[in-house]
């Protein structure tokens, strides 16, 4: 027994042990490649500019993470604004001869692609060969690669060229079937957050915005395709309702691709481009490490800030997303940093909280006060997200940004039905008339439903005051665009919801413009985590669960699991979008 005892004690400790090496290397590793990461990095005479499978872009510095539970992944996160940065100095390098596009499958939102493409573009205006080279193609990655001056497939690849679908789930059968009760109140028809909980199919509103917010961008997207490859709308219309692109001898003929080559003899392509012989090393540099080379090196003590508001709007003191606590701190520092002459919002939000939004929005406008704010929007500036944005002095938005939703919803699930018929009721003891207004098990009273209506209703017509003022309109005309209504940009500016359509650069320019600036440089806040900050920011219990749990199942049935059980759909007034648009 004695003996037992020994060896179990002794494999204890084996096991502590073996925790502690385990903990303390993958700490090493990760102080090591932020050692490598900052490391300086020289470009090479005869380089190609590489945009490969190892380059995800991302808008603010909150979306990054270190992903315990997908260590495999060596992708690196560049932000859109560097990334176009590294394109614009390329064009006027002398030892960047060109621009390589080696991607499959693209990580980055489809204004993101935009804005790449629109800086390779006037990248081949310098005289610089742009080539491309695809196996699978992925629709996202095609738009990007599409812009060069030729395109080369593998003779067993394909391009997943198909156009825009959108497919909405709805709850509400799920939810009777299983005895639980939704109560919704919302103002404005548009507003198709709260639709999966209240119908079986899609309404004719909701149909009416979503075809014409798919074909605004099928619109734009198709026309630049079309245009770089050469191709009449008609032919390039049947070769996308046909799938051509899965075929690779239909992709030649009918021009998607230049010619069916193996990767080898695409490099080759290159280094003949470049008069190297086969001995001669082909320089390839990634995107990423362009950035760095170049990256933080501006000294000009006048700034422009550059404050990224990415996600969902929450209350709280959280890193990633759009927490309003942190933010209004980030606000505050802005608004007292003398160095600072000039802010530009970068909103990339679907929105979310009424109340965080309305807390972030009433400090902007202080902020405003003192110094030019000027908004860029990115992928999604809705609800919540375009509220933030009134109290901008001008608002820049892109061709494809979902836009507007200025529209309120609330939603309090309850349970009495599959309560009762489990044996489970419940009895309510108060001190007041409405104490128990809504309980998980009974829902909401009457008179609860009415008072919510109403705190519904006067947050939309607090939401469409501060439209009207940023946007000098009335009441019925903000009234007649929004109701919850998601407008594409090119849409949006039609109607007076925006300023201009243009990138982060063009309000960065605008805002230095305000500020009577010449020599400028850009600073971003947030600030990015370190290695060991993302690491260990990581270790939230729920956090934790919420990931092991989107991995099992896959990250778009997380997406449905998580309009069944989000707990903020139920704790408050919302102003939020309902669904993502993007390229794939």
């Amino acid at each position: 027994m004695k003996g037992f005892f020994k060896n179990v004690l002794a494999n204890i400790v084996a096991i502590v042990i073996l925790c502690f090496v385990f903990f303390f290397f993958f700490i090493i590793m990760i102080a090591f490649g932020s050692m490598s990461s900052s490391e300086s990095v020289s470009v090479k005479k005869n380089s190609v500019l590489t945009i490969n499978l190892k380059t995800d872009i991302i808008d603010s510095p909150t979306e990054e993470k270190q992903d315990i539970f997908n260590i495999k992944n060596k992708n690196t996160n560049i932000l859109i604004y560097d990334a176009i940065e590294a394109i614009h100095k390329a064009k006027s390098d002398d030892n960047i001869k060109g621009i390589s596009i080696e991607v499959d499958h693209l990580n980055a939102g489809i204004t993101h692609i935009d804005d790449l493409r629109s800086a390779i573009e006037d990248f081949k205006k310098s005289g610089k060969f742009v080539y491309a080279y695809g196996n699978g193609v992925s629709q996202a990655s095609y738009y990007l690669g599409s812009v060069a001056d030729q395109y080369y497939l593998n003779p067993s690849g394909g391009i997943e060229l198909k156009g825009l679908a959108t497919e909405v789930t709805f709850f509400k059968n799920f939810a009777e079937k299983y005895g639980i009760g939704i109560e919704v109140i919302r103002h404005g028809k548009y507003k198709a957050a709260v639709e999966p909980f209240l119908r079986n199919e899609i309404s004719p509103e909701n149909k009416e915005q979503l075809s014409t917010l798919l074909n605004d961008i099928w619109a734009n997207t198709s026309s630049k395709i079309a245009a770089s490859r050469k191709m009449s709308s008609e032919d390039f219309k049947t070769a996308v309702d046909s799938l051509y692109g899965m075929i690779p001898d239909l992709t030649l003929k009918y021009k998607l691709a230049d010619k069916l080559i193996q990767k080898t003899e695409y490099d080759d392509i290159i280094r003949k481009k470049l008069n190297l012989s086969e001995k001669d090393k082909l320089n390839k540099i990634s995107l990423h490490k362009y950035v760095d080379s170049f990256k933080d090196k501006d000294s000009d003590s006048e700034k422009i800030a550059v404050l990224y508001a990415s996600g969902s709007i929450n209350n709280g003191d959280e890193y990633n997303e759009i927490y309003s606590e942190k933010y209004v701190k980030y606000i505050k520092e802005l608004q007292d940093d003398k160095n600072i002459k000039a802010v530009v919002l970068r909103i990339n939000s679907p929105g979310g909280s009424a109340n965080a939004s309305d807390e972030i929005l009433f400090e902007l406008q202080q902020l405003k006060k003192k110094k030019p704010l000027i908004v860029s929007f990115g992928d999604y500036a809705a609800s919540g997200g375009y509220y933030i944005a009134m109290a901008a002095d001008k608002i820049y938005s892109e061709p494809n940004t979902l836009t507007g939703s200025v529209g309120v919803f609330g939603v309090l699930p309850y349970f009495k039905d599959i309560a009762n018929k489990n044996g489970i009721r419940s009895d309510i003891v108060a001190t007041n008339a409405n104490s128990a207004f809504y309980s998980s098990l009974q829902g909401l009273t009457p008179y609860g439903v009415n008072m919510m209506t109403k705190s519904v209703e006067g947050t939309y017509k607090r939401f469409v005051y501060f439209v009207t003022q940023n946007r000098k309109k009335t009441f019925e005309q903000i009234d007649n665009v929004g109701g919850g209504r998601v407008w594409s940009g090119t849409s949006a500016k039609n109607i007076g919801l925006v300023d201009e359509l243009g990138t982060l650069q063009d309000a960065v320019k605008f805002a230095a413009q305000k500020a009577n600036l010449k020599s400028y440089s850009v600073d971003s806040y947030p600030k990015a985590l370190n290695a060991f900050e993302k690491f260990f920011g990581n270790m939230d219990e729920d956090e934790i669960s919420a990931r092991v749990i989107k991995n099992k199942i896959g990250k778009a049935n997380y997406e449905i699991l998580e309009q069944l059980t989000d707990e903020k759909l139920k704790s408050e007034v919302k102003m939020e979008m309902p669904y993502k648009v993007s390229i794939k």
